[in-house]
């Protein structure tokens, strides 16, 4: 049993970047509990092997091949999944690249990841939230964001900043709903640790996916908004640890990304019992 009904069986529920890694944790996590699931990715090939795999164990499924930048394309996948699968309870919005770089790298690689991993997901929201919204049922969005977005560690900034704006959406989006009068639709900020994806060797240390599915679907359950997962290597205590480090460079005026910062690099591993 579950505290939520829009994770009962029968309902259903879509997911994008669903070929495989945490997309295709949670369609088979969400499948295995009963529900009726439509996939989306980009990697027609990958998506139509994961959407057999489903369908012989059992699952009821359909799969689109679509660019979630596309916004036409998702609201015709709307139309699709209403026909044959019935109204849409749950919506995870999990498509991503890593395509990005610093501060010099190629502004046309920028536009990418804004695209994909911010354009994605208000597109997902515009095109399905509305029917969520009409249907009166309880419903759920999540938002597939990364710590990186949080503490902004150097490296990929580009992918940094996405998901940076994505939790802040995510922010404003829950807000909305949970302010109009009613309304049984709620949003979730997925925020998945070291996590082996995509054709990636798993390493010890990193969680697989299907450990961020379960995480996810315990932490909908409970109603959390922030379902901030750990992983092998950094603790729920280690999490807080650096998000309220963070923090901390604002309200303190210390330098920025002082995690990182010379002089007080040893300070934070001191702290962190690193």
């Amino acid at each position: 049993m579950t505290s939520n009904p829009a994770l009962s069986t029968g309902r259903v529920a879509v997911v994008t970047g669903a070929a495989m890694g945490i997309g295709l944790a949670i369609s088979k996590k969400l499948a295995a509990m009963g529900m009726k699931v439509a996939m989306a990715d980009v990697l027609e090939a990958d998506l139509a092997a994961a959407k057999e795999e489903m369908a012989a164990a059992g699952a009821q499924v359909v799969a689109a091949s679509l660019d979630v930048t596309d916004l036409d394309a998702l609201v015709a996948l709307r139309r699709t999944v209403h026909n044959e699968l019935g109204p849409v309870s749950m919506l995870v919005n999990n498509a991503v690249t890593r395509t990005g770089g610093d501060v010099w790298s190629e502004a046309e690689d920028w536009r990418t990841a804004m695209e994909v991993n911010f354009w994605g997901v208000l597109n997902g929201v515009r095109a399905f939230l509305p029917a969520m919204l009409e249907h009166g049922k309880s419903g759920i969005v999540v938002n597939v964001g990364s710590k990186q977005g949080i503490t902004n560690p150097p490296g990929n900034l580009a992918y940094n900043v996405t998901k940076s704006a994505l939790k802040t959406y995510t922010e404003g989006l829950q807000h909305e709903l949970r302010n109009i009068a009613g309304c049984r639709v709620s949003a979730h900020l997925l925020v998945p640790g070291w996590t082996t994806t995509g054709r990636n060797a798993h390493k010890p240390g990193a969680w697989l996916p299907e450990q961020v599915a379960e995480r996810m679907v315990e932490s909908l359950q409970a109603g959390d908004f922030y379902i901030v997962c750990p992983d092998d290597e950094a603790t729920p205590e280690m999490d807080r640890q650096r998000i309220l480090w963070a923090a901390r460079d604002i309200t303190e005026n210390r330098p920025l990304l002082s995690r990182w910062h010379p002089d007080f690099k040893q300070a934070f591993e001191d702290e962190a019992g690193s």
